[in-house]
């Protein structure tokens, strides 16, 4: 089995950690109702996508 011929060092593990960090999701305003929603998604407010209305899937969940 493969082990470690020294200790990773303080510095180089918080190095690889750095990427690890969490991104806040974008934000977009409503055309029509001027509420906060995410980009290239339906208003969960007023239920419209690019100007126009559009209506929930009636599907069942399996």
């Amino acid at each position: 089995m493969a082990v470690p011929k020294r200790k990773t060092s303080k510095s180089r593990r918080d190095k690889r950690r750095a990427t690890h960090k969490l991104s806040t999701p974008a934000v977009a305003e409503c055309p029509q109702c001027h509420q906060p929603k995410r980009p290239h998604r339906v208003c969960p407010t007023c239920g419209t996508y690019r100007g126009r209305e559009v209506e929930p899937l009636q599907l069942t969940a399996p």
